[in-house]
């Protein structure tokens, strides 16, 4: 039981993650990935797009494209009501979760 545990952790909230991120502001892809690798949240940006196509699916996010001064258009993201429904839930289960989790698995020694 072994494996990466930091893999199953990260592939369980990141999504949430990017909602808590787009609730600040509007990004685009290539700014989310950036905070998302800097975190170590993603291995890289070619997971980000598959997880924005979903969340656009499942109603919680929304796109438009904006001209850009430094390049091409660029596609931003943003939080719709659902997703900020969401996120709220989310929030809301997160803190006593931990505080679960923490209390059970303890600081002790495992001797």
């Amino acid at each position: 039981m072994t494996a990466d545990v930091g893999a199953q952790l990260r592939k369980g909230v990141v999504e949430y993650c990017v909602l808590g991120l787009l609730s600040t502001e509007p990004m685009y892809g290539w700014q989310l990935a950036e905070i998302l690798t800097g975190r170590g949240l993603i291995a890289s940006i070619g997971t980000l797009y598959p997880m924005l196509t979903r969340l656009r699916t499942q109603g919680l996010v929304s796109s438009f494209d904006q001209a850009s001064d430094a390049g091409p258009v660029r596609k931003y993201y943003r939080l719709t009501s659902a997703g900020t429904a969401e996120l709220d839930t989310f929030r809301g289960q997160w803190t006593p979760f931990v505080s679960t989790v923490s209390e059970l698995i303890g600081k002790g020694s495992t001797s």
